[in-house]
Formats: structure tokens, sequence, C-alpha cells
């Protein structure tokens, strides 16, 4: 009987140190990464899911944070960074279409009189997200940055800009995380309840 508890003790730990070493795991095909960093502070992965819509899979979304938490509000209000990624895996997303999805999220969350607030800023994002042409496969970060409160925007680990002020970071990340967001099943994915 102690040679079957031992046996069972070896297997389990080895099952979990397997586990424990992994540094990425697949959803639907797409590697996220368990921990990114940003400027040497490293972030760890909150929640991550798919955002559909008309029943095509658009893109797969993880939210990283320095501290895990269900509490969207705290993670709305904080000025620790974070950041959320977009992984591109439908060819109906260009950077046009990408843009405007986000700019309809943003108005969803904080209503007309907040999108006029932040028309400089979304046109900032505007350019910077149509650079160049979005494709499967491609992977955006979109990170906040305490020190300069902005949100800094890179594309396939290419830095294209950044877009300053907390209050538009807290409009865009309320795009999946105000009490209005764009999809109710992803907020409780990126927050870890689903």
């Amino acid at each position: 009987m102690k040679k079957k508890l031992a046996l069972l003790a070896l297997i389990t730990a080895l099952s979990f140190n397997d586990a424990v070493a992994q540094k990425n795991f697949n959803i639907n095909g797409v590697e996220i990464p368990r921990t990114i960093e940003f400027k040497g502070k490293k972030m760890s992965l909150n929640g991550v899911g798919q955002r559909s819509k008309f029943f095509t899979d658009l893109y797969v979304q993880a939210l990283y944070l320095t501290r895990y938490s269900q509490d969207a509000v705290q993670i709305l209000d904080s000025e620790t960074e974070m950041s959320i990624s977009l992984h591109i895996t439908s060819g109906l997303i260009s950077s046009k279409k990408l843009t405007k999805a986000l700019e309809k999220g943003m108005e969803k969350s904080v209503g007309e009189s907040g999108m006029l607030k932040f028309s400089k800023e979304l046109k900032e994002l505007e350019y910077l997200l149509s650079t160049e042409a979005t494709k499967v496969g491609d992977v955006f970060e979109l990170t906040f940055n305490p020190q300069d409160e902005s949100l800094w925007i890179t594309k396939n680990k290419d830095y294209k800009g950044q877009i300053k002020g907390l209050e538009f970071k807290k409009a865009f990340y309320g795009i999946w995380l105000s009490e209005n967001p764009v999809d109710k099943k992803l907020k409780n994915e990126l927050l870890g309840k689903d």
C-alpha cells in the first residue's frame, strides 16, 4: 500500500510540475503567455476569452495585471500597469473595422457625451491602429503605463505610439470591463469568473 501511495504522490508531483512549468497555454489555437513584461514590470494573466460576433470568432483577448482581481471597478480605477492583448483570429478584421469596433464598444461603455470628451484620443487610436494592414495572427498589446499615464500600443511587439490620459485608459478598458461592456461573457472571462 505504501508503494502505491508513494507512486501516486510521485505521479501527482510530476503532473503538477509540468503544469506549473508551462509558460503558455492554448485557447482555440492561439498561444497565450501566462506572463508578460512591460518596462521591467511583470504582469500575470488575469483572464482570457474569445470575442465572437454573428457566430464568427474575431479575436482572442487576454487581460494582464500586476495583481489578480475579479473586481472590474478596482481594475478600471487602478493606476498600476495593466495590459490587454488582442490576438486576431479572423480575416474579417481590418484595421478600419477594428478601430470602428473599439469606438462602438467605447460608446456603449461611456455614452455619447463621453465620446465627445475623447474625440482627440480616438483619432490618435485610429491613426495608430491603421498605419498598416491587420491580418490573422497579428497581436495588439494595449498597455497602461502609470509612469506617464498613457496607453502604449504595440503590434506584433513593434511600438506604434501612445495615448495620454488616465481617464482615457479607464474609458478604453471600459469597453470590456465597464457596467455596460461590449460582451458580458467576455468580461467574466477576463475577470476569471468563467
